[in-house]
């Protein structure tokens, strides 16, 4: 009897598809590449067959998912670029071939970053539209031509309605976080602006949630859309994400700092995002975390733009790693490794606070969510736990004492209301230059209130203060991108505004 010899195999495990894999232009892939980004996410995988074959989307998703390149490398695969053989037989060379439309400047930015990045090799010339900026360089840009207008509703109304933004050979439209646009007050515009493309555009639309005004402004603008729904790892559009470990503890307000001094030095915290429902509440407890050794930052509406844009890059950076934000000011801000989220005052309902804790857990890394409930937003509390089932009816009464908030947060058993010394390794605000964006209806916003003292026992010099106050908050009414109300009489009416008839000095905190 002979022996029979058999050959096995190993069964392999198939590979995860990367960029490479779809009908993607080399130098797009490769440009992903180059900046370590390989293989998509699972948003990216659903929705790029679909979006490269230019059928319309509507991808329900939440943001910190990946879907920028979901709907970004469509657009720019789409383009005809400056360098291809095409370019000058357009009908009009230069003009935008692609509009991404965001509710905020923080996400236009990081929306424009990421679509620039990944059309860098084809030499895609990107532009980055919204309020708080001065017109004249976005003005010239557009006149030396564009390929892709990345935006916020106000400001680019405000360019094609003075004639130098022209969006008649628009060939793809996104509009991200569709939502919050509604919740913004930015449909009617949003609604303008579709009226300005082409009908024969590719329209995709990403919401995290899918009301009846959003469904209904898909249902008039997109032809026979394919509905793309990111799962969570539940298996359903749930609140709260497995990734995030929640924290709910009945606080006293006037110990809160104290606590958040405490949690700060917990093992393995990285970069930290605090919320705070007002302006004022948001600068005063970066204030006297500064004052207590910690390298925070602020952002909210009282802020030019410039020093906004400076504590994101700064908190970016690492030279501070605590951002204290509105809710306002922070829709849009996607920073990575972001280890936990404070809400120093609990939120006003159960979608601000899904949205406020999801600034961490994102892409699949695990991230902490504390909520701090006063005496008084009990009842609230209550109705945030019922609609989004978080078994958590009563939070304990907690106190900066209290041994379960160590044990529960890993905090070493020796901190204090004070970071040491030693730990102060943080470069501060004050090594971040703030940007002169000839900002418009603000006095330049160098440092900030609350910013500019940022740094002060964290490294750096003590920055300047400018007043903002006297004005409309730029970020926190629904026109404030289209820069409604700033012009030389507006101006002039601020300038009256003074305590006991004296005239302000230049650069004084009103």
């Amino acid at each position: 009897m002979t022996d029979q010899i058999t050959s096995t195999t190993e069964a392999q495990a198939p590979a995860e598809p990367t960029f490479a894999d779809f009908d993607v232009h080399p130098d797009i892939v490769g440009a992903l590449r180059d900046a370590g980004i390989i293989t998509p996410f699972p948003i990216q995988a659903m929705t790029l067959p679909v979006a490269l074959a230019g059928h319309d989307i509507i991808g329900q998703a939440k943001t910190g998912t990946g879907k920028t390149l979901g709907f970004g490398v469509p657009i720019l695969n789409r383009v005809v670029a400056p360098g291809d053989a095409a370019y000058d037989d357009m009908p009009a060379p230069g003009k935008p071939q692609a509009l991404a439309v965001a509710p905020t400047r923080e996400l236009a930015v990081q929306v424009s970053g990421d679509i620039e990045r990944a059309g860098r090799a084809r030499g895609i010339r990107v532009l980055t539209v919204y309020g708080g900026r001065a017109y004249e360089p976005q003005i010239e840009a557009l006149r030396k031509g564009v390929e892709v207008v990345v935006g916020t509703p106000g400001r680019l109304i405000d360019l094609a309605n003075q004639g130098y933004l022209d969006l008649s050979y628009v060939r793809s439209v996104v509009l991200d976080e569709a939502d919050e646009m509604l919740d913004l007050g930015f449909l009617p515009d949003v609604e303008k602006l579709l009226a300005m493309t082409p009908a024969s555009r590719q329209t995709m639309l990403f919401s995290a949630t899918m009301p009846g005004a959003v469904v209904a402004l898909a249902r008039r603008y997109m032809t026979q859309p394919t509905h793309i729904r990111a799962m969570n790892e539940e298996g359903d559009d749930g609140h709260t994400v497995k990734a995030i470990e929640q924290f709910v503890y009945r606080a006293h307000a006037m110990d809160k700092v104290e606590m958040l001094a405490r949690i700060l030095q917990a093992k393995d915290r990285g970069l930290t995002i605090i919320f705070t429902r007002t302006k004022r509440t948001a600068a005063k407890v970066a204030d006297d975390l500064v004052e207590r050794g910690f390298a925070a930052a602020a952002i909210h509406g009282d802020l030019g733009q410039g020093a906004r844009e400076q504590a994101l890059r700064a908190f970016r950076a690492g030279k501070v790693d605590i951002l204290v934000a509105t809710d306002v000011a922070a829709r849009g801000i996607d920073v990575d490794h972001v280890t936990h989220v404070i809400n120093y005052q609990c939120t006003e309902d159960e979608k601000t606070y899904v949205h406020r804790i999801g600034r961490t857990g994102r892409a699949g890394n695990t991230g902490i969510a504390v909520t701090f409930v006063d005496w008084d937003d009990m009842p609230r509390w209550a109705l945030i736990n019922k609609a989004l089932d978080l078994g958590i009816p009563e939070p304990v009464e907690t106190y900066s004492s209290s041994e379960h908030f160590y044990e529960d947060l890993d905090i070493p058993q020796g901190a204090t209301g004070t970071l040491p010394r030693s730990s102060r390794t943080r470069a501060g605000l004050g090594a971040e230059k703030v940007e002169d964006l000839g900002e418009t209806g603000k006095s330049g916003g160098r440092g900030g209130a609350p910013a500019g003292r940022g740094h002060g026992r964290s490294g750096g010099g003590r920055g300047s203060k400018t007043s903002d106050r006297p004005q409309t908050n730029a970020s926190e009414t629904p026109r404030a991108e289209g820069e409604r109300g700033t012009g030389d009489a507006a101006r002039r009416r601020r300038r009256r505004r003074t305590r006991g008839g004296d005239k302000p000095a230049a650069g004084s905190q009103d």
